[in-house]
């Protein structure tokens, strides 16, 4: 079955000609949003036929120690992708906004226009956020910890530097309850 299961060849054609040509995931989403009907398969690799380029996303996680490998459409997002694929990688708002899914790129190219949780700085330096990040080429990136990307945007701004963890406060205050 095709990546895109249009009702008729026809429509493929009509949804390609309204576009300009253009055939990507967002022209045939465009076009049935006009009232045509338009299914999609939830995998990656299906949509390969719309002519949208697939890359392969490879993650370092380094919190788990494993690496991921799957393939993604430059028009989807690498999380909810790699999710249609049960591929688990750490994630909190999905809007771009924190820093969950923080990583670092290796190699590639990672299009985050939508990345409002870190700072052009940041991006500059290779960071980006896969919840709404688009491969552009082939990519490899590997995870970051939360707190680090947290501070490396916001360190300046404190005084005192990071708080160290006091284990010992701790269990008082928890013996206190």
């Amino acid at each position: 079955m095709a990546a895109a299961c249009l009702s008729s060849v026809s429509t493929w054609v009509s949804a390609r000609h309204s576009c300009s040509g253009a055939t990507s995931l967002f022209c045939v989403k465009a076009y049935a949003k006009q009232g045509s009907q338009v299914e999609f398969s939830s995998t990656a690799s299906q949509f390969e036929s719309i002519d949208v380029p697939v890359h392969t996303v490879t993650v370092h996680d380094r919190q788990l120690g494993v690496v991921h490998r799957f393939e993604v459409p430059e028009d989807q997002y690498i999380l909810h992708t790699a999710e249609y694929q049960n591929v688990s990688l750490p994630f909190s708002c999905r809007h771009g906004c924190c820093t969950t899914c923080a990583v670092r790129v290796k190699s590639g190219e990672l299009h985050q226009p939508e990345a409002l949780g870190i700072s052009p700085e940041l991006k500059a330096k290779g960071y980006g956020l896969l919840c709404v990040g688009y491969p552009l080429s082939d990519l490899e990136v590997e995870t970051q910890d939360e707190d680090e990307v947290y501070w490396l945007q916001f360190g300046q701004y404190f005084a005192r530097g990071p708080v160290d963890r006091d284990d010992y406060a701790m269990e008082l205050a928890m013996g206190d309850e």
